[in-house]
């Protein structure tokens, strides 16, 4: 027994190290996109704890293996590691798939001062988190101004709307983490409602160049971007909190991003914001405060080869407006321009009474991507946004708290897009776009709607195609087709039916008869086609040129074609008309582009061709039952406009550093030879910076800000009766104010707490010395100053 039981054991020792382990893998690293050899790439094989490298054909062998798990990890420079596992039977022979040309892809998280431009022959400004958070408590359309060339219209210092080198609204699109915003930018005074503190990164795109986007942007593109994922396994976020003496404003905003190197990603974001009644330098600016509460959230994975997405963000605004602003009637308008201060002045107040807004945006979207082996990259998008305005006027008895205007959109967009990037020197892409969108204006405000009912209907079509002829000259162009179709239901009086002559080219439309007014249902189909083509040669290292053409067509909103009644919120009779064409718009634009390690400019040339432009002009009086209001009627003609921007950086030593921002704009009626209403004027601004990296990075900057005054403008001022008296008073709606130069202080450090933990300290002082002035784009020019002295202090934990 004994013999038997060691004979047993021998022969069970004996199988165990009779396992066979003279397998070979042969392994072959191929590019993802075209098939080449991955060459000299490293391969670490877990098991044995060695490394290997892959020959001139991208091939390695690997001897004496056992049967059971492989594990390798495979790096090389320019490509994203890779690690993969086989389950070994015997021999065997592998090709491995790898990426070599993230950068030039974008799929990289691009750290430091690097960023990654949208487009690659545009006028594109890319502007980036150190900046941005400046802003914490401002808006994005404050932001934006941080670029030469964009200016804005605002409503007072609150609704703040950007301006793309002369140009706003419809005519600039806006996408936030690749979603269009939709939330009747066709008002003046209705801003874009994004939280800036959600956004990491920011392009500006002058003109229509980046078609993939869109074929309307006559203005430009302004592109939101969120941070960018990171493949490693780390929890991360930052907290700001600040505070300003001017409206005695708080804020308070927080981020919390958890990536796995896995490609798993979630990301959590708030912000609060306050302010009470803002102070021009000698009065309060009676019931100008805001309340903004925002959230959003995303989730997914995202890997080189596949990845989803799904984001969801809530904003909610509640703005008051000026309560000087809402005039009686047209002599109220007089008293105030030539009052030189508000008719309404009162103690301070967090209090936001009518007039006001209240604007809540809802946007959800959910997004995937595959790539395809020896093909490109396919994207499909899904995203809804929900957005309601209400907009109070002051009213009284049981209407008190009713809206004057009551709209809520929701609209629901689909996108696909292929992007063949096999050949990296020859790419192409192209897409599809379909939306539906529904407006529902309340008939319960009690007052005639602004804006009427309808369906809007969108598709869209593209190719775009990149080509790199050689290490100096890159060439890109595109085409795009967009059909829009607007069904509205609209009610007109029949003194204004027949007033604008719809009797005559309109009575097809008339649904029902109704005694004083009709109901109708206007009905509109557009079909629109776009193009773009630049170049961009390289010079040298230090100096480039780009060039860039740019077809544009954009159909009328809904503002221009049904406006019809009192926008409560301007304080003013609007009138569209359903017979404006869509406006197209020829730009040319060059820049030419030099950078060094002590200096750098950039100079953007431009000229824009629009054929049937539509704009917004005062046209006189209109009595209402609240007595004679401003009218302002929706025009349609031929213009141009032409400018340059100048962006220019000198470091004078390590430790100083010069800066200058310039624009420069024209723009002309070419019908009447008048100059077109609100162009910006000519302004500069220059900032001498000091920076001290050992004083816990500590930065000190004063920046001068010219805006001369507006020279060339329309004259649009007309005269009113006094049926008391019988008196003529002039109202004069059109003279600029003068120009004012202001004085800004920034200054800020950053302590480290640990290894992982900093504290940025941030403080500035804005109207230096509480300076008097009004901006020409600002609508209440008319009625009150700007802001005056206003002093931040910010602080911002990373973490």
């Amino acid at each position: 027994m004994k013999h038997l039981l060691v004979a047993l054991a021998l022969s069970i020792f004996g199988c165990s190290h009779s396992q066979d382990c003279a397998y070979t893998f042969l392994g072959e690293l191929t590019d993802f996109h075209d098939g080449t050899p991955i060459t000299s790439a490293t391969i670490f094989i877990t098991e044995q704890n060695k490394y290997l490298v892959s020959d001139l054909d991208g091939k390695f062998k690997i001897e004496n293996l056992c049967k059971g798990i492989l594990t390798l990890t495979i790096s090389h420079v320019g490509c994203e590691t890779k690690t993969v596992r086989f389950d070994l039977l015997g021999d065997t022979f592998k090709s491995i798939l790898i990426e070599h040309h993230l950068e030039e892809l974008n799929e990289v998280a691009l750290l430091g001062n690097v960023s990654k431009n949208e487009t690659q022959t545009s006028q594109e400004t890319v502007l980036k988190a150190k900046t941005l958070k400046k802003y914490s408590a401002l808006s994005l359309g404050d932001a934006l101004k941080e670029v030469a060339g964009v200016s804005s219209i605002n409503t007072g210092s609150t609704i703040v709307k950007p301006m793309i080198n002369g140009l706003l609204g419809s005519r600039l699109l806006i996408l936030t983490n690749n979603v269009r915003l939709q939330d009747q930018e066709w008002g003046i005074e209705h801003a874009p409602n994004i939280d800036i503190n959600s956004a990491e990164e920011i392009s500006v795109i002058k003109g229509s160049g980046a078609l993939a986007f869109g074929g309307d942007a006559i203005g430009g593109v302004i592109v939101v971007n969120p941070s960018r994922i990171i493949r490693v396994d780390t929890l991360y976020g930052k907290t700001s909190i600040g505070g300003q003496t001017n409206g005695r404003g708080y804020n308070v905003s927080s981020v919390l991003n958890k990536n796995y190197s896995s490609g798993w990603f979630a990301q959590l974001q708030g912000s609060y914001k306050r302010n009470g009644d803002f102070e021009a330098p000698d009065y309060n600016l009676t019931n100008t405060g805001l309340v903004s509460n925002a959230l959003s959230a995303r989730f997914g994975k995202r890997n080189f080869e596949s990845g989803f997405e799904v984001y969801y963000s809530y904003l909610n605004n509640e703005i008051g407006i000026l309560g000087a602003s809402h005039i009686g009637s047209i002599f109220n308008l007089n008293e105030a321009i030539n009052s030189g201060q508000p008719l309404l002045i009162r103690d301070f107040s967090y209090d936001i009474n009518p007039p006001k807004q209240d604007v809540t945006h809802h946007l959800a979207k959910a997004s995937y991507y595959k790539r395809f082996k020896n093909f490109g990259k396919v994207s499909v998008q899904y995203d809804y946004q929900n957005n309601q305005r209400l907009e109070f006027d002051r009213r009284i008895g049981d209407r008190r708290n009713i809206p004057a205007v009551d709209l809520t959109l929701q609209t629901h967009s689909v996108l696909a897009d292929v992007n063949l990037d096999t050949n990296l020197d020859r790419k192409v892409n192209f897409g599809l776009m379909s939306r539906y969108q529904n407006n529902f204006a309340s008939p319960d405000t009690g007052v005639r709607r602004l804006i009427p009912d309808y369906n809007k209907y969108d598709f869209g079509t593209y190719i775009t195609s990149e080509w790199r002829l050689n290490d100096r000259l890159l060439v890109d162009a595109g085409i795009r087709y967009d059909f829009n179709r607007i069904d509205a239901k609209k009610f007109y009086l029949n003194s204004r039916w027949e007033e604008r002559g719809y009797d005559a080219d309109f009575s097809d439309i008339i649904l029902e008869e109704l005694g004083t007014q009709l109901l109708t249902n206007p009905v509109f189909d557009y079909h629109n086609i776009s193009a773009a083509a630049g170049l961009k040669y390289q010079f040298n290292n230090h100096s480039s040129i780009l060039g860039n053409y740019s077809l544009s067509t954009r159909p009328p909103n809904v503002s221009e074609l049904f406006s019809d009644g009192l926008h409560h919120s301007a304080a003013r009779f609007e009138i569209g008309d359903l017979r404006f064409n869509q406006e197209v718009s020829n730009r040319v634009s060059a820049t030419y582009v030099y950078s060094t390690s002590q200096l750098s400019f950039t100079t953007e040339l431009f000229y824009n061709n629009i054929r049937d432009f539509i704009y917004l002009r005062p046209l006189g009086f209109i009595l209402t039952n609240r007595g004679p209001f401003p009218i302002w009627e929706y025009k349609q003609t031929d213009a141009q406009m032409f400018g340059i921007d100048l962006t220019m950086t000198y470091n004078l030593s390590d430790a100083f550093q010069w800066q200058n921002k310039t624009a420069f704009i024209k723009g002309y009626d070419l019908n009447t030879d008048l100059p077109l209403i609100d162009i910006p004027a000519f302004n500069t601004i220059n900032q001498i910076a000091y920076k001290n990296e050992k004083w816990n990075g500590f930065m000190a900057s004063l920046k001068s800000e010219w805006v001369f005054e507006q020279n060339e403008f329309p004259d649009f001022n007309f005269e009113v009766e006094d049926q008391l008296t019988e008196e003529r008073i002039p109202i004069d709606i059109s003279s600029p104010p003068p120009a004012y130069h202001l004085l800004h202080f920034f200054s800020e450090a950053t302590f480290a707490l640990s290894e992982n933990t900093s504290l940025n300290v941030a403080f500035a002082v804005n109207n230096i010395f509480n300076t008097l002035y009004r901006n020409y784009l600002n609508r209440l020019r008319f009625f009150a100053d700007d802001l005056g002295r206003n002093i931040t202090l910010q602080v911002q934990l990373n973490y």
